[in-house]
């Protein structure tokens, strides 16, 4: 039996727990995160800000390349690039965002993935360059 995400996963560092977003799924390859939306995280349009699809989708891409067969332990990892592209206003107040990884070496990786609200329509889309540290 697999553990409720909600205390399977800690957050990865406290930026995640400040926004608010949690890890929902992580294995090799792919990393999922969810946001309940407040209204600290909207702009003046009453809509999510920009940076927070980014943060969440940040997020997905880059831990999708860290699993290293753990829940709670993974590989370090920066991003070198990302390109979000900003879809649709949400529907309701959930947030979903997966990443996978799409290719890459022994040092860089990239991966794509989405932002989907909770009906399943996507919000924002993106790619990323991410690299591993430590790797020699």
């Amino acid at each position: 039996m697999t553990a409720d995400p909600a205390t399977r996963f800690r957050p990865a560092y406290p930026f995640q727990s400040l926004l608010g977003f949690r890890k929902t799924a992580f294995r090799e390859g792919y990393a999922a995160f969810e946001l309940a939306l407040e209204e600290a995280h909207m702009n003046r349009a009453g809509i999510p800000h920009g940076g927070v699809y980014s943060a969440l989708l940040d997020s997905a891409l880059g831990a999708a390349g860290c699993y290293i067969g753990q829940d709670n332990d993974f590989r370090a990892a920066v991003t070198l690039n990302l390109n979000v592209s900003f879809l649709a206003a949400p529907g309701d107040r959930l947030l979903i965002a997966e990443g996978r990884v799409v290719g890459g070496g022994r040092k860089i990786y990239f991966s794509e993935g989405e932002v989907r609200d909770g009906a399943g329509t996507s919000v924002a889309r993106a790619t990323g360059t991410f690299r591993l540290m430590g790797q020699g």
